[in-house]
């Protein structure tokens, strides 16, 4: 049976590397692109703060080809729904009628997804969701991948910079998802089964930036650590 073309949604972190990893392993799809938004003023995956150099990397060590989406520094929702639309709209012409995604479980994310790729003929697949995520995390360190938390959010600045593993989740304050799937971090893979060869980086400098809060809400901010990886 011929395989369903794809684009992968790629974050450069554990969710969407672990999602890669079972899309590969059951075949069913075949990947045309890792897609990944980059912020073009300071050519740094979106959010996660990692250098672009890195992210190439990523994807040739894989062996899937990296589609960037380059946006500016803060683009508004209009900006950035407009630009991704062309891309997905220019991918849906060339054969590509599945996004993968790493989500797991914020419905109002996924809702959000589905209705946008609707709008273009394309059909969102979620192959981690509803799955408990303390399982997932010890399923992605089982497998021998190894990440490293890039960002975390104020009062985690001590996790930011450290490699996942068992003492990791163990260590983490109660209500803190051991995926941060709320937010609370990112990361940033660079070894395991779909790599065909590590990642080099060295630590850099660790700083804190602040947001406003997505609320609106006058002189409340929300900040986050973010640790500097040196190609």
């Amino acid at each position: 049976m011929d395989k369903k073309i794809s684009l992968f949604n790629w974050s450069g972190g554990k969710d969407s590397c672990l999602a890669l990893h079972h899309v590969l392993a059951e075949e069913v799809y075949e990947v045309r692109c890792l897609l990944t938004t980059v912020n073009e003023a300071f050519n740094r995956v979106s959010m996660h703060g990692v250098r672009e150099a890195l992210l190439i990397a990523q994807a040739e060590s894989i062996g899937i080809p990296l589609y960037q989406i380059r946006l500016s520094e803060a683009p508004t929702m209009e900006a950035y729904e407009k630009s991704m639309q062309g891309h997905l709209e220019a991918l849906r012409a060339k054969g590509v009628a599945y996004s993968i995604f790493g989500d797991i479980f914020l419905e109002d994310l996924r809702a959000y997804r589905e209705k946008k790729l609707a709008e273009m003929d394309l059909k969102g697949v979620f192959p981690l969701w509803k799955r408990d995520t303390r399982e997932l995390i010890r399923e992605f360190i089982a497998l021998g991948y190894r990440t490293i938390v890039v960002c975390a959010q104020e009062g985690l600045e001590d996790f930011c910079g450290r490699v996942i593993d068992e003492h990791f989740i163990n260590d983490l304050p109660p209500g803190i998802d051991p995926c941060g799937e709320n937010g609370e971090f990112h990361t940033f893979v660079f070894d395991g089964p779909i790599f065909s060869s590590p990642i080099q980086f060295s630590l850099g400098e660790k700083v804190y930036k602040e947001f406003p809060k997505p609320n609106g809400v006058e002189g409340e901010h929300s900040g986050y650590w973010y640790i500097d990886l040196l190609p």
